[in-house]
């Protein structure tokens, strides 16, 4: 959806498309590579849990392997972040530490707009989902709010397929995130928070879980007195960076929790990183409402239609 309308503002997507409400998915409805990578999170996550429980020895290699097929892809061609094809360019470079190979310095949106699946796979213990949506973050965004910024996305998707109601969610996210706020996943990420010069493991976790906080304080304000005609991001943030689109993407998603097109909608029509936002409120409306609430003539238009479905139906838990 937000694939024609990324790099735009909202006066050009709304020349080009038509009054916001109305905006109709692309006929064909190609991905972008937001979606290119949350596949490749999802097979990885297939190959892992294949090998036995959830495990960073697992996960970590496959990662890997479907980032690295990612970036030698001919139809790696979609706007790709310049963060993930660096990182994946080392990775492939030799048989390194992934740790020497992400950028420790970067907190872009590809960290967190591809770790759904990691919120829908069911039977994970909440270290296993916590320390797996930190580990593909941290293959190539290894910012410590990049990593809270995963988990909170993922901690977001599985609590609402369980059931929580969406004018609870902004609460459930900040107690998650307070509890949270000085563990390092060490079993996940190794040594990592070395490469960011900071005084400890705690310290380095608490930077990222505050950089996240001071985003759910800013989402919280603006569902305060919103207004859903402006464009979103000049109320949580263009969303070029992961706690932004965490933000952003929450944001439209509750202006219209039980109206999934009107959200995506209101996502796409926005003036910063449009297809990011919009991956994100998608992904927790679905997660809220579930696949049903996608009409079929848009699902029918899905590059990778069969692949995704696939992936919905084997965790739909």
């Amino acid at each position: 959806m937000g694939f024609p309308t990324e790099f735009n503002d909202v006066a050009s997507i709304l020349a080009k498309c038509g009054p916001w409400r109305d905006m109709d998915l692309p006929r064909p409805a190609f991905i972008t590579d937001d979606t290119q990578m949350t596949l490749a999170v999802a097979r990885a996550l297939r190959t892992a849990l294949e090998r036995g429980p959830l495990e960073a020895r697992h996960l970590a290699p496959a990662l890997r392997a479907e980032f690295i097929a990612w970036w030698r892809s001919p139809d790696n061609d979609r706007a790709p972040g310049r963060t993930c094809l660096t990182a994946c360019e080392r990775l492939a470079a030799d048989d390194r530490p992934w740790q020497t190979a992400c950028d420790p310095h970067s907190k872009g949106c590809g960290a967190n707009m591809r770790v759904a699946p990691l919120g829908l796979v069911p039977g994970l213990s909440p270290e296993q989902r916590a320390g797996a949506a930190q580990l593909q973050s941290g293959l190539t965004h290894g910012h410590p709010a990049a990593l809270a910024a995963s988990d909170l996305t993922a901690y977001a998707v599985h609590v609402l397929t369980q059931g929580a109601r969406p004018a609870e969610l902004c609460g459930l996210l900040r107690s998650y995130a307070d509890e949270n706020r000085t563990r390092y996943h060490e079993r996940w990420l190794g040594d990592l928070w070395r490469y960011a010069h900071d005084a400890s493991p705690e310290a380095f976790a608490a930077r990222g879980w505050d950089t996240c906080l001071a985003a759910l304080d800013r989402l919280e304000e603006a569902l305060r007195a919103p207004d859903p005609e402006a464009d979103p991001c000049l109320a949580t943030g263009a969303g070029w960076i992961a706690e932004e689109a965490l933000a952003s993407g929450l944001f439209c998603f509750l202006l219209f929790p039980d109206e999934p097109l009107t959200a995506v909608r209101r996502a796409a029509c926005s003036s910063g990183d449009s297809d990011s936002v919009a991956c994100l409120t998608g992904a927790f409306a679905g997660a809220h409402l579930g696949a049903g609430a996608w009409p079929a003539e848009w699902t029918g238009r899905l590059e990778h239609r069969g692949e995704l479905t696939a992936f919905g139906a084997a965790w739909d838990g």
